[in-house]
């Protein structure tokens, strides 16, 4: 998984084939990463990559996603609590800045 800059988050998502769910959490996160600083990685379900990470965080659904490589969801990606994430991050990152002036 990609190292994300120090005020960006990595979003990784396990994605399988023909799962609509996993369509749906790629789609929302393109979009919020028009809005957001996020770097959004597509793995495999497949792949060795993807088969490490759902026999280490064993999801219920498709798709497992990871926040900076903390399991976030599995299933339907739930839009509003990475929403409130992001802006907490965002929140924290901003009095880090501030104290540093």
């Amino acid at each position: 998984m990609p190292t994300p800059e120090p005020d960006r988050t990595a979003v990784t998502v396990v994605h399988s084939p023909a799962c609509h769910f996993c369509d749906d959490a790629s789609a929302t996160l393109a979009e919020l990463a028009t809005t957001h600083p996020i770097d959004v990685t597509t793995v495999a379900l497949e792949s060795p990559e993807g088969a490490a990470l759902v026999a280490r965080h064993r999801p219920g659904m498709n798709p497992l996603v990871l926040v900076d490589g903390e399991f976030f969801s599995s299933g339907r990606l739930p839009r509003k609590k990475l929403l409130r994430h992001l802006e907490r991050r965002a929140a924290a990152g901003a009095s880090v800045q501030a104290e540093v002036r």
